[in-house]
């Protein structure tokens, strides 16, 4: 906190004992000098533009200029999807179009990026399969339910000890 302080503000020292008219317009042509710095600093800063990496919005996307490409995506696990673009390291921005039943998604991605972003769905695809293979908890839940009820009834034995 106290850098910041001591970087946002200027000191002017001037030795009182032979002050000057010409030692003021030095002073003053200084403070001037450091302001036109900072300015062109933060002009410079403004001129290098902001890359936006992996998810995106489509205007971000539209605005880097390399050709922009789309997929329609109608599953409603987008989140997953997600995980897997993101390892990929590809540049893509979603949108949802309302008006079908159930919704679907359109993916934008740069033109480059097209080998990327088709094994991206191949995994995806891949993951989905075997998902789809395995039973859910549930069904494994109302699987072992079913043999605990036909295995037999437990007996119950109270034995007295003495």
């Amino acid at each position: 906190m106290q850098e910041e302080v001591e970087n946002k503000t200027l000191t002017l020292i001037i030795s009182g004992t032979k002050f000057t008219g010409r030692l003021l317009k030095a002073a003053i042509s200084k403070y001037m000098a450091h302001r036109r710095a900072v300015k062109q600093d933060k002009q410079r800063k403004r001129a290098t533009p902001v890359t936006h990496r992996g998810r995106q919005t489509v205007k971000q996307l539209t605005c880097q200029n390399q050709g922009v490409s789309n997929i329609d995506f109608q599953d409603q696990d987008i989140r997953r999807f997600h995980r897997i673009a993101r390892k990929y390291g590809v540049d893509y921005a979603v949108r949802k179009d309302r008006s079908a039943t159930p919704p679907k998604y359109l993916i934008f991605f740069k033109g480059r990026d097209a080998d990327a972003i088709s094994a991206a769905f191949q995994e995806y695809l891949g993951q989905k399969v075997r998902r789809a293979s395995r039973p859910s908890i549930r069904e494994r839940l109302d699987h072992y339910k079913h043999l605990a009820r036909t295995t037999g009834e437990k007996v119950r034995k109270k034995v007295l000890e003495r």
